[in-house]
Order: structure tokens, then sequence, then C-alpha cells
């Protein structure tokens, strides 16, 4: 049986394909020359030091010498007579502020993405606390909320009510640093919620509208759900800064009265001054242990629920 050839011209051979992997390699070689000067930032600026200071936290240490002595320290700092006020008072301060940061933080994020005629200057006043250096505001806080002098207090008398020692008073003393916290942080919080809620696609909120939906049903159905990413940003960003918080807590109330407002980092910065260099050291590595007992999970539960 006599077959037909095949007489259809057949495309011309090209030049060999190369591999795959050195394709690969080829294709990865140039964002990684990138990844490097970061890569060297990384370990200069955090690994190293890093290292050093959970070595360092094994031994009393001075500017010249070091003596090894094992978990010493650790046993020192845990038998701080202050440490379970500070943990205390640490955990309360990261909750009150993250919690009201996210609050206020949504709400004006809603109201500076409505049709407001001043909304660009708006977003400008409510930023400019987060410019502004933490000892500046709480040195300007300590004098407005000074008893009897204070702008505070004077404002008070004015409608009848009276004066209190806000940063005297053992109750009141953290509430007032964690409140100063809030106004100059919530400007940081509101920008992030002011770029989450402008991400949403206005269809879903003309879905709402020919739904015969209201302003209510249009915050409670879209920008709550829809603008979780921000919240999650929000809360993990407050919350780490909270745990950390020291240099405004120190500014207004330096740990006091007595040590009722005293926080990790202030008494980590006490022994510091003590010149228990090795047990501070300690203390900033549990500080470094802790957050990050604290925000890994967090942040991984935040994550799934952002997913699901």
């Amino acid at each position: 049986m006599v077959t037909k050839q095949d007489t259809r011209p057949r495309p011309k051979a090209g030049p060999a394909e190369p591999d795959r992997p050195q394709r690969r390699k080829a294709a990865a070689a140039y964002p990684y020359a990138f990844y490097l000067p970061a890569g060297i930032v990384y370990v200069v600026i955090f690994l190293i030091p890093t290292v050093m200071a959970f070595y360092f936290s094994l031994t009393r240490w001075t500017l010249f010498d070091s003596t090894f002595v094992g978990l010493e320290n650790f046993a020192d700092f845990f038998a701080e007579q202050n440490l379970s006020i500070g943990f205390r008072n640490t955990l309360v301060y990261a909750v009150l502020t993250s919690g009201l940061k996210v609050v206020l933080g949504m709400l004006l994020g809603v109201l500076l993405t409505s049709r407001l005629r001043l909304r660009g200057f708006l977003r400008s006043v409510v930023f400019f606390p987060v410019l502004v250096s933490t000892v500046a505001v709480g040195i300007t806080f300590s004098v407005l909320l000074k008893p009897d002098t204070g702008l505070v207090d004077r404002a008070l008398a004015l409608v009848g009510v009276s004066g209190h020692d806000w940063l005297g008073d053992a109750t009141t003393a953290l509430l007032s640093v964690a409140l100063v916290d809030v106004w100059k942080g919530v400007g940081l919080a509101t920008v992030i919620y002011i770029a989450g809620i402008l991400s949403i696609p206005p269809d879903y909120y003309q879905a709402v509208e020919v739904d015969g939906g209201t302003a209510w049903h249009r915050f409670r159905h879209v920008t709550l759900p829809l603008s979780r990413p921000a919240t999650y940003s929000v809360i993990i960003l407050s919350f780490i800064g909270g745990l950390r918080s020291f240099d405004l807590i120190w500014t207004m109330t330096r740990g006091g009265p007595g040590f009722t407002s005293d926080v990790i980092a202030s008494i980590i910065y006490k022994q510091y001054q003590a010149g228990f260099y090795g047990l501070s050291t300690a203390g900033n590595v549990m500080l470094f242990l802790v957050v990050s007992a604290i925000v890994i999970p967090l942040s991984w539960f935040l994550g799934r629920r952002e997913i699901a």
C-alpha cells in the first residue's frame, strides 16, 4: 500500500531552547541582587545585635569586660518586686491604646472619606500629632495636666468640675498617659483606614443603595467587613507599640506615682540607670520574647480570620 507523501512546508528549526532550570536561574538572578543590600542591613542592624543581646543577657558586663553568669540575670529579673505591676500595666496599656486606636481610627476614617468639604484639611489635622516628637508631646501634656494650674483643670473649672491631679493619682496616671498615646497615634490608624476604605470598589456601595440600604447598612455590610485588612494592620502595629511603650510614660510620670504606672520598659530603664547592665539586658530579652509570644499568635489568628 502506497501512502501519499506530506508535502506541506515545515517550520524551520530555531535555536535550541534552554533548559527550564537555567531559564529560572537566569530570571531569578536579577531580583536576588536587590535583596542583598536589605539582607546586609537586616543582618547588621537586627540579627547581630539580637544575638549579642542574648549572649550579654547571660553575663555581668560593663563597657570594658564581662563575666558569664548563666541564667542568674533572668532569675534576678523575675525576682524584681515591681515586675508583676509592670507586666500588668504593660498589658492594660497595650490593650487600651490599641482598642481605642482601632475604634477611633475606623470612625475617623469613615468620616474623612465621606463628602466633607474640609476633609483634606481635617485629614492633616488628625495626622499632625503623629509627626510631633513623643518627648515633646509628653512634656506638653505634663504641663496641661498639672493640678489647678493646668489648662485641663482650668477648663473643667469653667463648667463647675473640680480639678484633679491626673498624673499624681495612682488611679488615673496610667489612664491619662494612655489617652495621650491614643491622641498622638490615632492619626496613623486613621490613614490606614482611609487607604483601606478608598480601596473598596464603589460597586458594593451602589448595590446597597439600589437595595434601599441606609448609611448604617453601608457601614455594617460593606465598610466593616471589607476594611478587615486595615483593622488587622492597626491592631498589630498599635499592640506592638503599646507593649514596647516607654518614652511617653517616662516623660510624663517616670513610672510614678511610686511604681503604679511602671511598665516593663521603664523597669528595664531603671536597671540601666542603676548600672545593672546584664540584668537590664536580660529584661530586654524577656521583653522581646514576651512581645513575640503575644504578637505572633495574634498575627496568625487575625491573618487566618482575614483569609476566611
